[in-house]
Protein backbone atom coordinates (compact mmCIF):
# COMPACT_ATOMS: atom_id res chain seq x y z
CA UNK A 1 0.00 0.00 0.00
CA UNK A 2 1.15 3.41 -0.67
CA UNK A 3 3.19 5.36 2.16
CA UNK A 4 0.84 7.90 1.96
CA UNK A 5 -2.57 6.09 1.37
CA UNK A 6 -1.41 3.67 4.29
CA UNK A 7 -1.34 6.85 6.53
CA UNK A 8 -4.35 8.01 5.89
CA UNK A 9 -6.38 5.04 7.32
CA UNK A 10 -4.14 3.62 10.13
CA UNK A 11 -1.57 6.19 12.23
CA UNK A 12 1.57 4.63 13.64
CA UNK A 13 3.17 4.64 16.88
CA UNK A 14 6.36 6.98 15.55
CA UNK A 15 4.02 9.91 14.29
CA UNK A 16 2.13 10.03 17.42
CA UNK A 17 5.50 10.38 19.28
CA UNK A 18 6.53 12.75 17.08
CA UNK A 19 3.59 15.13 18.07
CA UNK A 20 5.57 15.97 21.50
CA UNK A 21 7.87 18.03 19.22
CA UNK A 22 5.02 19.92 18.20
CA UNK A 23 3.78 21.19 21.54
CA UNK A 24 3.17 25.07 21.98
CA UNK A 25 2.25 26.69 25.61
CA UNK A 26 -1.56 26.57 25.68
CA UNK A 27 -4.09 27.48 28.19
CA UNK A 28 -6.32 24.09 29.03
CA UNK A 29 -9.58 25.05 30.34
CA UNK A 30 -9.45 26.41 33.47
CA UNK A 31 -10.55 23.05 36.69
CA UNK A 32 -13.92 23.67 38.37
CA UNK A 33 -12.38 22.30 41.34
CA UNK A 34 -9.45 19.74 41.95
CA UNK A 35 -10.10 16.87 44.63
CA UNK A 36 -7.09 14.38 44.10
CA UNK A 37 -4.78 14.27 46.75
CA UNK A 38 -1.64 14.42 44.85
CA UNK A 39 0.81 17.59 44.41
CA UNK A 40 0.83 19.55 41.10
CA UNK A 41 -0.30 22.85 38.83
CA UNK A 42 -3.97 23.47 39.78
CA UNK A 43 -5.43 24.92 42.90
CA UNK A 44 -7.82 23.32 44.80
CA UNK A 45 -10.55 23.24 47.31
CA UNK A 46 -8.27 21.27 50.05
CA UNK A 47 -6.76 23.76 52.38
CA UNK A 48 -3.45 23.07 53.81
CA UNK A 49 -0.10 23.87 53.56
CA UNK A 50 0.99 25.11 49.82
CA UNK A 51 1.87 27.81 48.13
CA UNK A 52 -1.49 30.34 47.87
CA UNK A 53 -2.65 31.97 51.19
CA UNK A 54 -5.96 31.86 51.80
CA UNK A 55 -6.58 33.27 55.86
CA UNK A 56 -6.25 32.75 59.30
CA UNK A 57 -7.91 31.18 61.75
CA UNK A 58 -7.85 30.17 65.48
CA UNK A 59 -5.41 27.46 66.34
CA UNK A 60 -7.00 24.24 67.04
CA UNK A 61 -5.63 21.18 68.89
CA UNK A 62 -3.43 18.96 66.24
CA UNK A 63 -3.01 21.68 63.59
CA UNK A 64 0.43 21.86 62.32
CA UNK A 65 2.37 24.89 64.79
CA UNK A 66 4.42 25.47 61.38
CA UNK A 67 1.68 26.94 60.43
CA UNK A 68 0.91 29.31 63.17
CA UNK A 69 0.54 33.08 62.23
CA UNK A 70 2.66 34.80 65.18
CA UNK A 71 2.17 38.21 64.34
CA UNK A 72 -1.47 37.91 63.73
CA UNK A 73 -1.20 35.71 67.44
CA UNK A 74 0.76 38.91 69.28
CA UNK A 75 -1.98 41.51 67.97
CA UNK A 76 -4.72 39.29 68.94
CA UNK A 77 -3.54 37.28 72.12
CA UNK A 78 -4.83 34.23 70.63
CA UNK A 79 -2.87 31.80 68.75
CA UNK A 80 -4.14 31.88 65.33
CA UNK A 81 -2.73 29.64 62.30
CA UNK A 82 -2.66 30.34 58.55
CA UNK A 83 -4.52 28.35 56.05
CA UNK A 84 -3.25 28.11 52.26
CA UNK A 85 -4.70 26.79 49.03
CA UNK A 86 -2.80 23.66 48.19
CA UNK A 87 -1.71 23.10 44.39
CA UNK A 88 -2.62 20.07 42.81
CA UNK A 89 -2.34 17.83 39.62
CA UNK A 90 -5.23 17.11 37.70
CA UNK A 91 -6.53 14.09 36.04
CA UNK A 92 -7.12 13.61 32.42
CA UNK A 93 -9.09 11.50 30.94
CA UNK A 94 -8.98 10.85 26.77
CA UNK A 95 -12.51 9.11 25.68
CA UNK A 96 -11.74 8.07 21.88
CA UNK A 97 -14.43 7.20 19.74
CA UNK A 98 -12.93 4.27 17.35
CA UNK A 99 -16.72 2.53 16.56
CA UNK A 100 -17.04 1.73 12.85
CA UNK A 101 -18.51 5.39 11.80
CA UNK A 102 -14.92 6.43 12.46
CA UNK A 103 -13.63 4.24 9.65
CA UNK A 104 -14.65 6.57 7.06
CA UNK A 105 -12.57 9.53 5.31
CA UNK A 106 -12.54 11.29 1.88
CA UNK A 107 -10.13 14.07 2.36
CA UNK A 108 -6.46 13.43 3.89
CA UNK A 109 -7.36 11.23 6.38
CA UNK A 110 -10.27 8.91 8.26
CA UNK A 111 -11.87 10.06 11.48
CA UNK A 112 -10.50 7.82 13.10
CA UNK A 113 -6.66 8.91 12.48
CA UNK A 114 -7.70 12.61 12.98
CA UNK A 115 -8.91 11.11 16.43
CA UNK A 116 -5.28 9.07 17.46
CA UNK A 117 -3.59 12.40 16.38
CA UNK A 118 -6.19 14.50 18.57
CA UNK A 119 -5.64 12.21 21.67
CA UNK A 120 -2.02 11.91 21.40
CA UNK A 121 -1.26 15.51 21.13
CA UNK A 122 -3.71 16.43 24.05
CA UNK A 123 -2.23 13.61 26.02
CA UNK A 124 1.36 15.16 25.12
CA UNK A 125 0.11 18.87 26.27
CA UNK A 126 -0.97 17.20 29.19
CA UNK A 127 2.01 15.77 30.09
CA UNK A 128 4.16 19.00 29.36
CA UNK A 129 1.23 20.60 32.53
CA UNK A 130 2.24 17.99 34.56
CA UNK A 131 -1.15 16.29 34.91
CA UNK A 132 -1.74 12.90 34.87
CA UNK A 133 -2.93 11.06 31.35
CA UNK A 134 -5.62 8.66 31.17
CA UNK A 135 -7.84 7.25 28.67
CA UNK A 136 -10.80 4.77 27.66
CA UNK A 137 -10.60 4.03 23.88
CA UNK A 138 -14.10 2.01 22.93
CA UNK A 139 -14.67 0.05 19.53
CA UNK A 140 -16.11 -2.73 18.09
CA UNK A 141 -14.31 -4.62 20.70
CA UNK A 142 -14.21 -4.26 24.27
CA UNK A 143 -13.78 -0.94 25.59
CA UNK A 144 -9.50 0.08 26.65
CA UNK A 145 -9.31 1.85 30.35
CA UNK A 146 -6.18 2.94 31.22
CA UNK A 147 -6.18 4.85 34.55
CA UNK A 148 -4.61 8.22 34.88
CA UNK A 149 -0.95 7.96 35.78
CA UNK A 150 1.99 10.47 35.40
CA UNK A 151 5.52 10.86 33.44
CA UNK A 152 5.73 10.30 30.23
CA UNK A 153 5.43 6.32 30.35
CA UNK A 154 1.71 7.16 30.99
CA UNK A 155 1.28 8.67 27.60
CA UNK A 156 3.63 6.14 25.87
CA UNK A 157 1.42 3.48 26.86
CA UNK A 158 -2.19 5.67 25.99
CA UNK A 159 -0.46 6.18 22.73
CA UNK A 160 0.73 2.09 22.27
CA UNK A 161 -3.44 1.63 23.20
CA UNK A 162 -4.12 3.94 20.06
CA UNK A 163 -2.06 2.10 17.96
CA UNK A 164 -2.74 -1.23 19.05
CA UNK A 165 -6.67 -0.69 18.60
CA UNK A 166 -7.44 1.33 15.84
CA UNK A 167 -10.65 0.44 13.80
CA UNK A 168 -10.50 -1.92 10.49
CA UNK A 169 -13.14 -2.52 7.83
CA UNK A 170 -15.18 -5.49 8.56
CA UNK A 171 -15.85 -4.85 11.62
CA UNK A 172 -19.51 -5.32 13.35
CA UNK A 173 -21.29 -2.53 13.86
CA UNK A 174 -23.02 -2.31 17.57
CA UNK A 175 -24.95 0.28 19.36
CA UNK A 176 -24.84 1.93 22.68
CA UNK A 177 -21.08 1.91 22.43
CA UNK A 178 -20.83 5.55 23.70
CA UNK A 179 -23.17 5.41 26.28
CA UNK A 180 -21.85 2.30 27.83
CA UNK A 181 -18.08 4.12 27.62
CA UNK A 182 -19.62 7.31 29.10
CA UNK A 183 -21.51 5.27 32.04
CA UNK A 184 -17.81 3.47 32.74
CA UNK A 185 -16.05 6.84 32.47
CA UNK A 186 -18.63 8.13 35.22
CA UNK A 187 -17.84 5.28 37.66
CA UNK A 188 -13.81 5.82 36.89
CA UNK A 189 -13.02 9.28 36.58
CA UNK A 190 -12.63 11.89 40.03
CA UNK A 191 -14.42 14.83 40.52
CA UNK A 192 -12.51 17.80 38.94
CA UNK A 193 -10.98 15.73 36.03
CA UNK A 194 -10.63 17.19 32.82
CA UNK A 195 -12.45 14.97 30.51
CA UNK A 196 -11.82 14.97 26.78
CA UNK A 197 -14.52 13.30 24.18
CA UNK A 198 -13.00 12.92 21.11
CA UNK A 199 -15.90 11.39 18.58
CA UNK A 200 -18.15 12.12 15.51
CA UNK A 201 -20.83 11.37 18.10
CA UNK A 202 -23.03 9.14 15.91
CA UNK A 203 -23.32 6.72 19.11
CA UNK A 204 -25.02 9.52 21.42
CA UNK A 205 -28.43 9.09 22.41
CA UNK A 206 -30.79 9.68 25.31
CA UNK A 207 -29.00 7.89 27.57
CA UNK A 208 -25.66 9.39 26.29
CA UNK A 209 -26.80 12.78 26.80
CA UNK A 210 -27.77 11.70 30.56
CA UNK A 211 -24.50 10.00 31.60
CA UNK A 212 -22.95 13.79 29.66
CA UNK A 213 -25.17 15.77 31.86
CA UNK A 214 -23.90 13.90 35.23
CA UNK A 215 -20.31 13.99 33.65
CA UNK A 216 -20.54 18.02 33.83
CA UNK A 217 -21.83 18.48 37.43
CA UNK A 218 -18.29 17.73 38.51
CA UNK A 219 -15.99 17.51 35.14
CA UNK A 220 -14.60 20.06 33.07
CA UNK A 221 -15.42 18.24 29.56
CA UNK A 222 -14.07 19.24 26.36
CA UNK A 223 -15.82 17.96 23.02
CA UNK A 224 -13.92 17.39 19.63
CA UNK A 225 -16.39 16.57 17.24
CA UNK A 226 -14.86 15.13 14.23
CA UNK A 227 -16.19 15.12 10.49
CA UNK A 228 -15.63 14.38 7.15
CA UNK A 229 -16.09 17.23 4.27
CA UNK A 230 -18.14 15.03 2.44
CA UNK A 231 -20.22 14.24 5.52
CA UNK A 232 -21.05 18.17 5.53
CA UNK A 233 -21.15 19.04 2.25
CA UNK A 234 -21.87 16.22 -1.03
CA UNK A 235 -20.24 16.95 -4.30
CA UNK A 236 -22.16 19.37 -6.14
CA UNK A 237 -21.56 18.12 -10.00
CA UNK A 238 -24.75 16.16 -11.04
CA UNK A 239 -23.64 12.40 -10.72
CA UNK A 240 -24.56 9.20 -9.34
CA UNK A 241 -22.42 8.82 -6.42
CA UNK A 242 -22.69 5.77 -4.05
CA UNK A 243 -21.72 5.74 -0.41
CA UNK A 244 -21.56 2.91 2.46
CA UNK A 245 -22.41 3.39 5.94
CA UNK A 246 -21.01 -0.19 6.91
CA UNK A 247 -24.68 -1.81 6.78
CA UNK A 248 -26.59 -0.34 3.33
CA UNK A 249 -25.45 1.67 -0.20
CA UNK A 250 -26.19 4.94 0.25
CA UNK A 251 -27.36 6.96 -3.07
CA UNK A 252 -27.09 10.76 -3.88
CA UNK A 253 -28.51 11.38 -7.33
CA UNK A 254 -30.94 13.94 -6.99
CA UNK A 255 -29.92 17.65 -5.97
CA UNK A 256 -33.11 17.67 -3.71
CA UNK A 257 -31.48 14.67 -1.80
CA UNK A 258 -28.17 16.45 -1.80
CA UNK A 259 -29.50 19.64 -0.02
CA UNK A 260 -31.58 16.95 2.54
CA UNK A 261 -28.53 15.37 3.11
CA UNK A 262 -26.58 18.72 4.14
CA UNK A 263 -29.19 20.30 6.02
CA UNK A 264 -29.75 17.46 8.38
CA UNK A 265 -26.03 16.98 9.25
CA UNK A 266 -25.63 21.49 10.33
CA UNK A 267 -29.04 20.53 12.16
CA UNK A 268 -27.17 17.65 13.86
CA UNK A 269 -23.72 19.45 14.33
CA UNK A 270 -25.54 22.74 15.75
CA UNK A 271 -27.81 20.54 18.34
CA UNK A 272 -24.59 18.96 19.38
CA UNK A 273 -23.09 21.88 19.86
CA UNK A 274 -25.83 23.84 21.39
CA UNK A 275 -25.69 20.35 23.93
CA UNK A 276 -22.49 20.66 24.98
CA UNK A 277 -22.24 24.25 25.76
CA UNK A 278 -25.66 24.21 27.80
CA UNK A 279 -23.62 21.67 30.07
CA UNK A 280 -20.55 24.51 30.15
CA UNK A 281 -18.28 22.25 28.04
CA UNK A 282 -15.84 23.70 25.39
CA UNK A 283 -16.68 22.63 21.39
CA UNK A 284 -14.48 21.82 18.91
CA UNK A 285 -15.05 20.88 15.62
CA UNK A 286 -12.33 19.44 13.31
CA UNK A 287 -12.55 18.50 9.62
CA UNK A 288 -10.73 15.63 8.56
CA UNK A 289 -8.71 17.88 6.36
CA UNK A 290 -7.74 20.07 8.76
CA UNK A 291 -4.54 21.05 9.32
CA UNK A 292 -2.69 19.28 12.36
CA UNK A 293 -1.85 20.26 15.11
CA UNK A 294 -2.54 23.68 14.07
CA UNK A 295 -6.15 23.58 14.24
CA UNK A 296 -6.41 21.73 18.08
CA UNK A 297 -4.77 24.80 19.43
Amino acid sequence: MDTNVSRSVQVSFDELIRLRFQLVKIKLPAPKSVMTTLAGGYPSSFRGRGMEFMETRHYQPGDDIRAIDWRVTARTGKTHRKLFREERERPIFLLVDYGPSMFFGTKKRFKSVVAAYAAAWFAWVAKAHGDRVGGLIFSVNKPIMLPPAGGQRSVLRFIKALVDNQPCQGGDVQTGQLDLALAQLRQVAHPGSLVYLISDFRGLDKDGETHLKRLALHHDIMAVFIYDPLERTLPSLPGNYEMTDGQQILSFNSAELCQVYQERFEQRATDFETFFKQQGAHWRALATDSVLPAALL
